[in-house]
């Protein structure tokens, strides 16, 4: 079996070797830009390690792979135009480098892109494959949706937030895993078991990564610190700060997310502040756990495949979370 980092160099050496010299060259430039920027490559890495647990060679499912990498990147386009973000990875976004006219018709072209790369799966696998994807891209348009709409709402619940974050990011990781999975010829129970493993692992991978957006590192993280708590994003730590706060801690958090001028340093540190009284960095730690333990547990007990061929796909789960054991 091929180990998590041979599978990313297989997925950078395609990705490498993707026919992106089409013309205009302005829509296709910024496409090559997105691609070269790195990232860890979740998705197709996860589709490729299901794959391979049931299937000793990987290669003739790649294009299959890259196209999801493509797709999610897409995604990252839009997104970063919708957030005003400034950074991705550690580089400047397409809509900065570009504008966002450019960042949405470059995305508009990703996708059409990943579309024709994941319909070169075999064709005994083609039309579950296809719906699995199609289905899997409308989910992740409505939670895009539900996160906007949350923008304008005081009363988002932390239910409310997971559902939107499984549809905005695990539903991906799962429908990757699956994909694998179906490709190789693996049963259905297996298939949905790794699907449900995703979702897990999907959403513990997120609620971390709304933690590092406050706790985090700029130079390891590849994103402005604090950028949630500048732009009042819902995320599970400022509904339960908003929850769990009171007096004048909740005051002072009501009055930083109302505020229209402000020093954005100073926003940064006070919301941390409040975070830190509160506990939130707590109960967002022990969300990440029990996601993680109902992974572990889905992927041990329900995948019916011997440990030693499951052990490399729980080990790079492991990683994903900065965990060893």
């Amino acid at each position: 079996m091929y180990t998590s980092e041979e599978i990313l160099e297989k997925i950078n050496q395609g990705l490498a070797g993707l026919n992106l010299e089409g013309r205009p060259f302005g829509l296709y430039q910024p496409i090559r830009y997105v691609l070269s920027m790195g990232g860890k490559r979740l998705r197709p890495v996860l589709m490729l390690m299901a794959y391979n647990m049931y299937r000793d060679e990987v290669d003739s499912v790649l294009p299959v792979a890259l196209g999801l990498e493509v797709y999610h990147n897409y995604t990252l386009l839009h997104d970063d135009v919708m957030d005003r973000a400034e950074v991705r990875r550690g580089k400047p976004c397409v809509h900065v480098v570009w504008d966002e006219n450019t960042a949405i018709l470059s995305g508009d072209t990703m996708l059409v892109l990943a579309y024709r790369l994941i319909a070169e799966s075999p064709s005994r696998h083609l039309k579950e494959v296809m719906d699995l994807f199609t289905g899997t891209a409308l989910e992740i348009g409505e939670g895009q949706q539900y996160d906007i709409d949350f923008e304008e709402r005081m009363d988002v619940t932390g239910d409310e937030y997971i559902e939107m974050i499984r549809l905005k990011t695990s539903v991906l990781l799962a429908c990757a895993l699956k994909i694998g999975a179906m490709l190789a010829g693996a049963s259905a129970s297996d298939s949905d078991a790794l699907y449900r493993f995703g979702e897990k692992i999907g959403l513990a991978f997120q609620l971390q990564d709304d933690m590092l957006d406050v706790y985090g590192d700029f130079n390891t993280f590849g994103k402005k610190i604090g950028g949630d708590i500048l732009c009042n994003k819902k995320t599970y730590m400022l509904i339960q700060a908003m929850a769990c706060s009171c007096g004048k801690s909740h005051d002072e958090l009501l009055r930083w997310i109302n505020a229209s001028d402000f020093d954005a340093d100073e926003k940064v540190r006070a919301v941390t502040a409040i975070y830190d009284e509160v506990g939130v960095k707590g109960m967002c730690q022990n969300l990440i756990n029990e996601y993680f333990h109902e992974a572990r547990v889905i992927l041990e007990n329900e995948v019916r495949l011997p440990l030693e061929k499951k052990q490399l796909l729980w080990e790079y789960a492991l990683s994903l979370l900065g965990r060893v054991s």
